[in-house]
Formats: C-alpha cells, sequence, structure tokens
C-alpha cells in the first residue's frame, strides 16, 4: 500500500529576481536497521510548484533514508533555464549540510524516445539523508512561469543488493499526528494549516515506470547551457545502432576487472527492454558523475544503483547512461547492459553516442582532480574498449553528430556532419557542459598517455650489489636494477632486464625491481618496460663491471719517521701505503691503532706512534666492487738517550723537564761527537733548538749526509730536527759531530728515535 505525502508548496522572490519553489521533508523519529539491511532500490518523487509571488511554507513531513537525489521536470527536451539547489539531514550526525546546486544534464537525444520520458538535473550524492529541502531559482524573472512544468525532487534509496529483497516504505510519508515545530529544518518557519495542499495535490511513492530504450543524455556534470536542442535532431551516426547483437572483437590489451551489474546488484527489472548496439567504438568521452568526493569506495556499488535507479525511474531511460562507471579506487563497474566486451549504445554524450563508450568517475572533479586509481582505470578500459577496434588512444577520429548544437569552447556542430575529436575526449568537448570538470578535463592527456603508451617516465633508480664510480658502476655480480615510473604499473604488461641487449630477468607490470647476476667483465645494462600495448620503452644504458679480485697493497703499509716534536708517548711518524684495483680502487682505510679512511689516490699520512710500544697499523683497500683486503704490519719506535751515545770530545749533561728523560747533553767544542748504533728502518735525531744554537755534522754509516743547523728564532724543546729512513730494517750508525759555528758553537742533543 502507498502512502501519501502532504506537501505544502511555495515560492520566495529571490533579490535576484528569480523565484523559488521549494520542498522539506523532515526525519522520521527513527529507522530500523535490520529492515534496511535488505532494501530494494527506490525512487520517491515529490512535486515542486511555484507561485506568481509571495512566500508560502511548508509543513514538516517525514522520510525514509535516502542517498541520492535530484530534481526532473516534464519534457526530456526541455532545459531548466535556472539553478537547482538542495541541502540535506545526515542520517548519521542530523546536521543540515549547506546548499548544493544540482548539475542540469544533456537533454533527451533520441526521437524515438516515449513521450514520457523527462528531462532532469544531474543526480547528486548526498550519503544517507532524511531531511530534504529543495529550492529552484529562475533565472530570467520574477516569477515561476519560465519554469518547466512538472517539477519534482526524486529522492533515491540505492537499498542494499540481497537476494531477499523486500518492500520499503517510501521515502516519505506522513507523521502521525500533528508535527511539532522543533522538527523543522533550519531557516523555515512552521506553516499554518491553510497553506497545506489539498488531497489533489498529494504526492505518492510511483512504481518504476517503464524505461524507455532511448538514448539519452548524459547524466554528467553541466552547465545551465543554451536551448534546449530539438527532440527531432537526428542521431546520423556512419552506423545505426543494431538490436542483434554483435561478436565481441579481442582487443590488443588485456581486459581490466570490471564489476558486473549482478556485482552491484543491478535490478535488471528496472531496465527489461532490450540492449541496442553500435557498429564499433571510435571514441571514449570522460565524465564525472557529481556529488560529494568524500564517499566510501564501499558505497561505491550503492552509488550505481542510484544512478541505475535515478536515469531508469527519474529520467525514464531504459538503462543507466554510462557505458562504465569508476570510483576513486579504480574500481571498475560495468553500466548499460548488453555485454562490456560489445559495443554497447549508451546515453551519455548528447549527439555522439552513436560511435562511443561514456566512462564516468565517481564524484565531482570541478575543483579537485581525479584520483591516480580513477585516472589508471579511465585508462585501462578506454584502451581496451577501442583496442577492439584497432583505436590508438592518442590519436584522434572523425566522429558524425547526430545534433546540431554548441559545445562547452563555442564550437558548433551541425547534425550529419563530420568533425574531429580525440578518441579520448572530455563530455565538454562534444556538449555544453562543463563535465567533466574544470580539474578532471586537464588529466585527460594523461589518461590518453597511459592508455596508449609508451609506459611514461620509466627511470632506473639505483643498483643495488654494485657502486657507481665515475661513469660505471662495479659489482662482484650479483645486482638488483630499481625503477620507477609515471604510468601505473596496472597498464604496464612486463619488465625486462636487458644485459648487453638481451633480457636476463623478467618481472611484473606492477614490480620496482629485479635481480641478476652478471659474469666476470664489463657490461650495460638496462631495464625495458614493455606497455600493454606491446609498445616498449627503455632506459639509458649503464655499464657494470663485474670484479671479483681483491684490491692489493703494491706498497704494504709502513712507518718512517718525520721532524716534529717529540715525547715519550708520541713520536711524530708518517704512515706510507699504496693499493691498487684491477678494476676500481675505492678507499683504504686505517683500523689500528686508530682510524680514519683514506681516498683510492693518497698513499700517506701524518701520525704519531707511542714509542716503546709495538703497534700494528692495520689497513684495508677495498674496491668499488665490494671486494677488500688487509694488511697490518707492526712497528716500535724506540728512543735512544743521549747517554746511551758513545762519546768524544767535552759535553756537558742539563737538566730539564723539557728534555726527554729530563736531561740532555750540550757541548760548543769542535770536533765533539755522538754515536749511536741500532738495527732498525727508520731514524731521527732530536734537539733542542734557540737563538744561539749552533751547527752540527750528521754521519751515517760512517758517511756525512748533512749539516744540521739547529739555530731558531723561538726555543722549543724535543724537535725532530733530521731523519732517514731505509727501505728494509739494517743495523747503521749515526754520529753527531759539532762544528763550532762562530758566535753559536752549541748545540744541545737529546737523543735519537729510530723504529725497528
Amino acid at each position: 500500500m502507498k502512502r501519501r505525502v502532504w506537501l505544502t508548496l511555495g515560492a520566495v522572490v529571490l533579490g535576484g529576481g528569480g523565484v523559488v519553489t521549494y520542498a522539506v521533508a523532515s526525519p522520521s523519529a527513527g529507522h530500523d536497521a535490520q529492515g534496511r539491511a535488505k532494501r530494494p532500490v527506490k525512487v520517491y518523487e515529490l512535486a515542486l510548484k511555484g507561485a506568481a509571488s509571495g512566500e508560502r511554507e511548508l509543513p514538516r513531513t517525514d522520510t525514509k533514508q535516502f542517498s541520492m537525489l535530484g530534481v526532473s521536470w516534464t519534457g526530456a527536451t526541455k532545459r531548466l533555464h535556472g539553478t537547482a539547489q538542495v541541502r540535506t539531514r545526515s542520517v548519521a550526525t542530523g546536521e543540515w549540510t549547506a546548499w548544493q546546486d544540482l548539475e542540469a544534464a544533456d537533454p533527451l537525444e533520441d526521437p524515438k524516445a516515449e513521450p514520457d520520458a523527462r528531462g532532469a538535473s544531474e543526480p547528486l550524492w548526498v550519503g544517507p539523508s532524511d531531511g530534504v529541502q529543495v529550492q529552484v531559482v529562475h533565472r530570467d524573472g520574477s516569477t515561476s512561469s519560465g519554469l518547466p512544468k512538472g517539477l519534482q525532487v526524486n529522492l533515491v534509496d540505492p537499498g542494499v543488493a540481497t537476494s531477499a529483497e523486500t518492500k520499503a516504505e517510501p521515502a516519505a510519508y506522513v507523521a502521525e499526528g500533528t508535527p511539532s515545530d522543533s522538527a523543522s529544518p533550519a531557516g523555515t518557519d512552521s506553516a499554518s494549516p491553510a497553506d497545506s495542499v489539498s488531497p489533489s495535490e498529494s504526492v505518492t511513492a510511483s512504481d518504476p515506470a517503464s524505461p524507455s530504450d532511448s538514448a539519452s543524455a548524459s547524466p554528467s556534470g553541466s552547465a545551465s547551457a543554451s536551448a534546449s536542442p530539438s527532440a527531432s535532431a537526428s542521431q546520423s551516426a556512419s552506423a545505426s545502432p543494431s538490436a542483434t547483437i554483435p561478436t565481441a572483437p579481442p582487443s590488443t590489451v588485456p581486459e581490466p576487472p570490471i564489476v558486473s551489474r549482478a556485482g552491484w546488484g543491478a535490478d535488471e527489472s528496472l531496465s527489461p527492454d532490450p540492449s541496442e548496439y553500435n557498429a564499433d567504438v571510435k571514441a571514449v568521452f570522460v565524465h564525472h558523475t557529481d556529488g560529494a568526493n568524500d564517499y566510501s569506495c564501499s558505497d561505491s556499488a550503492a552509488i550505481v544503483r542510484g544512478i541505475y535507479a535515478y536515469h531508469t525511474q527519474t529520467e525514464l531511460w531504459n538503462d543507466i547512461g554510462y557505458n562504465f562507471l569508476v570510483d576513486k579506487c579504480g574500481t571498475i563497474f560495468e553500466g548499460r547492459k548488453g555485454g562490456v566486451d560489445r559495443p554497447v549504445l549508451g546515453a551519455h554524450t548528447y549527439g555522439w553516442n552513436r560511435e562511443s563508450t561514456g566512462i564516468a568517475v565517481l564524484g565531482d572533479y570541478t575543483s579537485t582532480g581525479a584520483t591516480d586509481a580513477a585516472l589508471a582505470s579511465v585508462a585501462r578500459i578506454a584502451a581496451w574498449k577501442l583496442g577492439q577496434y584497432g583505436a590508438d588512444p592518442a590519436g584522434t577520429v572523425k566522429l558524425t553528430a547526430g545534433a546540431t548544437q554548441t559545445n562547452y569552447f563555442g564550437t558548433g556542430f551541425t547534425a550529419g556532419s563530420a568533425y574531429t575529436f580525440n578518441r579520448i575526449s572530455g563530455h565538454r568537448d562534444g556538449y555544453n557542459t562543463e563535465c567533466p570538470g574544470n580539474s578532471l578535463y586537464p588529466q585527460l592527456p594523461t589518461i590518453r598517455a597511459w592508455a596508449a603508451g609508451p609506459v611514461q617516465g620509466l627511470k632506473l633508480t639505483s643498483l643495488s650489489g654494485a657502486t657507481l664510480s665515475g661513469s660505471a658502476y662495479y659489482s662482484k655480480g650479483a645486482i638488483t636494477a630499481k625503477w620507477s615510473t609515471t604510468t601505473p604499473g596496472s597498464l604496464i604488461s612486463k619488465f625486462e632486464l636487458l644485459v648487453d641487449g638481451k633480457v636476463t630477468a623478467t618481472a611484473s607490470g606492477t614490480a620496482t625491481s629485479v635481480g641478476a647476476t652478471l659474469g666476470a667483465g664489463s657490461h650495460t645494462v638496462a631495464v625495458r618496460a614493455v606497455h600493454q600495448s606491446g609498445k616498449t620503452t627503455t632506459t639509458a644504458a649503464v655499464t657494470v663491471v663485474t670484479d671479483t679480485t681483491a684490491p692489493t697493497f703494491t706498497t704494504a703499509p709502513k712507518l718512517s719517521l718525520r721532524t716534529g716534536t717529540v715525547s715519550t708517548t708520541a713520536v711524530p711518524v708518517t704512515l706510507g701505503w699504496k693499493a691498487t684495483d684491477s678494476a676500481a680502487l675505492k678507499s683504504v682505510s686505517l683500523l689500528t691503532p686508530t682510524t680514519a679512511t683514506f681516498g683510492p689516490t693518497t698513499t700517506s699520512s701524518s701520525r704519531t706512534a707511542k714509542s716503546g710500544t709495538a703497534s700494528t697499523w692495520s689497513m684495508k683497500a677495498y674496491d668499488y666492487a665490494g671486494n677488500t683486503r688487509t694488511s697490518s704490519p707492526s712497528f716500535t719506535p724506540v728512543i735512544l738517550q743521549e747517554t746511551s751515545a758513545t762519546k768524544s770530545g767535552t759535553w756537558t749533561a742539563r737538566s730539564s723537564t723539557s728534555y726527554l728523560g729530563g736531561k740532555s747533553y750540550s757541548s760548543g767544542s769542535k770536533g765533539a761527537s755522538l754515536t749511536w748504533t741500532f738495527t732498525g728502518r727508520s731514524a731521527s735525531w732530536v734537539v733542542s733548538r734557540a737563538s744561539t744554537s749552533g751547527q752540527a755534522y750528521v754521519y751515517v754509516d760512517g758517511t756525512k749526509v748533512a749539516t744540521v743547523d739547529l739555530k731558531s728564532s723561538t726555543t722549543s724543546y724535543r724537535q725532530a730536527i733530521w731523519t732517514k729512513t731505509w727501505s728494509s730494517s739494517a743495523k747503521h750508525t749515526v754520529k753527531i759531530v759539532v762544528v763550532g759555528t762562530s758566535g753559536r758553537p752549541t748545540i744541545t742533543t737529546d737523543g735519537l728515535v729510530y723504529l725497528k
């Protein structure tokens, strides 16, 4: 039994000169959750009527849950020259939304459409709601005479798709008793009994109307445009649609996963008429459906059911208008029935349906771009459909206009004439509409590139197991190539690792790396991406040298004494070495007795060594492939005090904490000498210096090798002033002889240091 809805209808004169017609439905006290769990999809109609002038209020009514709504009117070819606005009450929060505009949809395009087919706005997904307020603003006058007849607000409850559907209450029904003022929607006043409509104006929840087999207009976002095209405008495409089910041709690319009509819960009784078919698919038109973008992807099937019900029960089309729908998570839904792999005649782009497929992205993309997931799925379905007919998604095509009209950009079309379109176009390219939105429309080049291939933005980002040096990588053999692309992996067939131009390893289209083991020697390595179309993109090749040979120390680490200040705990030394590699030396590190790292060309370092103690000087050489070699010689600096020397001539002992061991020898006698004999590979003579210091001769193994002047502008102690290093350790004699320099004959010696 249908329950009647008693509405008060009225008009408000706006400041802009327009007239508002509106309806309000308030929430019921509560809804049975169990009952809602098996709700079938339903559309409920509330009439909208306007007065010539003045202001009238609506009584409050309760309403069952709905999630989508729109405004419709008598006459499928008539345009709504005004703005429909709605606000709804959330079931979850009980709060009223701000006013939202409803976008005008395309007019009906099929001259064979049933006479009761209706014009309509785009359906707006608002989420579970239980109250609604609607106003329609006429743009061109102060009365409602310019608005089309039969204005209705249509509430859609997408229900829950189950095998055991139960009858649901109408979306709006009269509450028992007199409604209280507290239930009034924000911004409305209480209605008086005199404002109530008569029973003849009552509205009932209608049964689904007979679906139309017309190729009706697109339910996509649209600007309110110029005068509506005539219902008699012919749709003269290159091939008329056929009721014969055509053979589904194979595509050049894989079919993406598609949720079937059964999968999203289509009630096939809403569209009993057989499908019609085109000869082929020459182009794809991309749309948006309007509505909020913050929907949960778990609600996408319900949104599709709502659009389906709106198209069939409100606009009286014979099926949902779009061929495919895509949500923001990238899920693809089958739209109009007839077979996703066949050229089903859709109802999505006025004047161009005979040669195209329509894909709608759920949501409003006027100010926000579609997600990459949605774009990828649009690209996949477009490439698949066009691939069935050998069409390049990045190309253009001539389409024959089925209506005389002007598109969003002001381009005029004449019915029966051919015009050039991108194979993947936006709704606005063919019709005067903002659809698919100012943010999605600029994303169409990305969709075309992703759909057509080759893979975009392919980069070899790294080679694990290999190290770059100069223009080449070095590895022990096992490498992992890593890459990135801007084309989503769902559109990529596979990746191939090319070694010396040959496929060595293969990875899936969603992979980002693959490993391989290279043989010894130099190789070229590249990554090739194979798009689902078969087109390929290859990175620039890099050189990878496989090196399994460890570096060598051609000169083993060695210490030699150097000049500087000597103490009993720190003797100045120079650490020297030379390392080489068969491919590329990376670095050399000092591991003990301290740590340091040196570049591949460095061969020495000034250090200090502890005297009297044997120290291991361990060094490791690294090449870029990761091979290493270690060398660990040991050295002991030994301090020979002056008292251990063999003396000749006159020497005077001096004491001071500034001297090594607290004592030193001084002599100004010409020819006085000190002689040390030791076994080692390096030696240094340690002295004190001042402005009055004199000179000395140095003899090594009986041969005079140097004349050393100890004079210094500043006084300093324990200075290694002369050094000598041999290639190997051996027994040596060092003799110091006083020159007897005029005016400053004295020298002060602090001993001799040698390395063993």
